[in-house]
């Protein structure tokens, strides 16, 4: 019988710390959420309701660090695509970010990286063990914009890249395999082992409460002024 109790207690006390775990993941995702409205409510940073209305994919990547040239050492965000027929969020994946140069900064914080998927065919990135931009991604910050390496299309760029700023900022270039799925993080959200493919494209879970909310302000701030 003791045995048996001690069991159940160390049953209930793994999935409490499961739930723990999923909150903080709520939370991130709140987090991001907030960011990238804080955003939205700068004129002079905020991602044209155009951009977001025609974008297939976004990734939400949240990190700051203060340096010469900025990098990531950790980090993450979320990323979400948009269903070709519906038009609807899916759920809400979890992404890390791994030594990631972003460009070249003089003596600034960045707080929040938007990337937007601007055709399916950029969307299945996503998907990638390391996901990788080159000339195809084309940066802005704030009130200035510049390429990233390589030369985009004048008219049709398949992937943008959005950053809220404190300091001066310069470039947007994303090396190779910056990016990569977090697959403990999915697996502790979802309550079970899902690759990107499952929770963006196959519809295998169903959006959250905290994803919902995601969803709910892209689609505001996807509107053109009197909609």
């Amino acid at each position: 019988m003791k045995t048996i109790a001690l069991g159940l207690i160390l049953l209930s006390f793994a999935g409490s710390t499961l739930a723990v775990e999923k909150a903080e993941l709520d939370n991130r995702i709140r987090m991001l959420t907030a960011k990238f409205e804080a955003l939205q409510w700068k004129a002079d940073k905020s991602i044209p309701a155009e951009h977001l209305r025609k974008a297939q994919g976004i990734v939400l990547l949240d990190r700051t660090k203060a340096g010469f040239v900025f990098a990531f050492q950790g980090g993450g965000g979320v990323a979400l695509v948009k269903d070709p027929e519906s038009e609807r969020w899916s759920p809400a994946a979890f992404l890390g970010a791994h030594e990631a140069s972003l460009g070249f900064q003089i003596g600034g914080e960045h707080s929040l990286f938007v990337i937007l998927f601007m055709n399916t065919n950029a969307t299945r990135l996503l998907i990638e063990p390391n996901i990788k931009f080159g000339g195809e991604a084309r940066g802005t910050a704030g009130d200035s914009s510049t390429g990233a390496e390589g030369i985009a299309s004048p008219t049709e760029p398949s992937v943008l890249v959005y950053a809220a700023r404190k300091g001066l900022y310069g470039g947007a270039a994303i090396k190779g395999g910056a990016i990569v799925p977090d697959d403990e993080a999915n697996r502790v959200y979802y309550g079970q082992f899902l690759g990107m493919n499952d929770i963006l494209f196959e519809k295998r879970v169903t959006p959250t409460e905290a994803a919902t909310e995601l969803a709910v302000k892209l689609a505001e701030f996807s509107k053109e002024d009197g909609e």
